[in-house]
């Protein structure tokens, strides 16, 4: 285990990038030598992420000005990840990538899902895909690892253990729905989140077809049985975070203790999985609010009696377990530090 590692970041002036500094300029096994920006490039980077002021008086730079290290984590926008990945790894012996450019397996789902014909297919499978409880043995030798998209890191954790254990129904339509906050869309400006337009709103901005449905089924899918998963993703008033609600029906009749049994056995050892089900107080079930600026990710669930039916809830802050903080978090496992190192942060309360 190296004692430092020099650590690039690519495209780091948004919001998932400057979640990552924050982290990482914790970090004690970390030195960050290069944060790139090309619209900041010569730039302080405290200017684009204000809360770094008195951590670092470091300056953008420039991709063309990229020299080796040891590890870069690339927050391009979709499809420049893929568009640059060799000089990328000619650059760094390890990669993690925070775009979608190399999620999927399958080169036809992202004619399917993104509309776009991949110009990498040779490496699709050399990316784990990013979500540790899901692939942590694979990240221990791992070159490069692609984090998974928010909507779907919230979604799957909440359905795996169920479709693992087989006890839902693959007959019967699954259904979620995410509620999403505002820093979902990234910081560039567009009239949908200029204030008046996006303040107190419950918009629903991808009813059906949102790309993240690709992750879920390929993630999802045990023994060749793909789930039939229908998701839709609605922006609320909320800056941080991600709930959502996954309706599946059960092939048999089960009681809680049997639903607990079967999170427990996949999720107890987990470091970032907190089951949440409480019977009495106003956070019974998983909160976005309270996760703002965790790794956590909160699971909890509510039989319906009248019937076969289970209502799973989920939450995460999607800038974190569902961007920087869960690739940081794979980043230790790649490296052999503790899993936790860097994000500790509980959360506040209130907030």
């Amino acid at each position: 285990m190296q004692s430092k590692i020099n650590v690039g970041i690519v495209g780091a002036s948004g919001y998932t990038g400057g979640e990552l500094l924050r982290i990482l300029f914790a970090h004690p096994h970390v030195e960050i030598t290069q944060i790139t920006s090309e619209r900041n490039a010569g730039k302080l980077v405290k200017y684009s992420h204000p809360n770094l002021r008195n951590l670092t008086n470091a300056k953008y730079i420039s991709i063309n000005d990229l020299t080796s290290c040891d590890l870069l984590f690339l927050c391009l926008p979709h499809g420049l990840s893929q568009k640059n990945i060799e000089k990328m790894r000619n650059l760094a012996p390890r990669i993690i990538d925070l775009s979608g450019d190399f999620r999927l397996k399958n080169k036809d789902d992202y004619q399917k899902w993104y509309n776009i014909e991949h110009q990498k297919v040779e490496l699709l499978e050399q990316f784990v895909y990013g979500i540790p409880e899901l692939h942590r043995e694979k990240m221990k030798d791992a070159k490069y690892i692609s984090s998974a998209g928010c909507n779907a890191t919230c979604t799957i954790l909440a359905l795996y253990p169920l479709l693992k254990a087989g006890v839902v129904d693959l007959n019967k339509e699954i259904v979620a729905e995410s509620k999403c906050g505002s820093s979902e869309g990234g910081n560039k400006f567009s009239l949908a989140s200029h204030h008046p337009e996006r303040t107190n709103c419950v918009r629903s901005y991808k009813p059906t077809g949102h790309r993240h449905c690709a992750e879920m089924l390929q993630e999802l899918t045990f023994n060749d049985n793909k789930p039939k998963i229908n998701f839709s993703a609605t922006s609320i008033q909320l800056v941080r975070g991600i709930l959502t609600t996954s309706h599946v029906f059960l092939k048999e009749k089960l009681e809680d203790k049997e639903i607990w049994k079967i999170y427990r056995k996949e999720y107890s050892n987990e470091p970032f999985i907190r089951l949440v089900k409480d019977k009495v107080g106003i956070y019974r079930y998983p909160e976005p609010k309270i996760l703002a600026g965790t790794n956590f990710c909160d699971i909890g669930f509510e039989l319906d009696q009248n019937n076969k039916r289970l209502v799973i809830i989920s939450a995460i802050d999607n800038l974190m377990k569902g961007a920087a903080g869960q690739a940081v978090q794979a980043m230790n496992i790649m490296y052999g530090f503790k899993e936790e190192t860097a994000l500790t942060f509980p959360g506040l309360h209130p907030i």
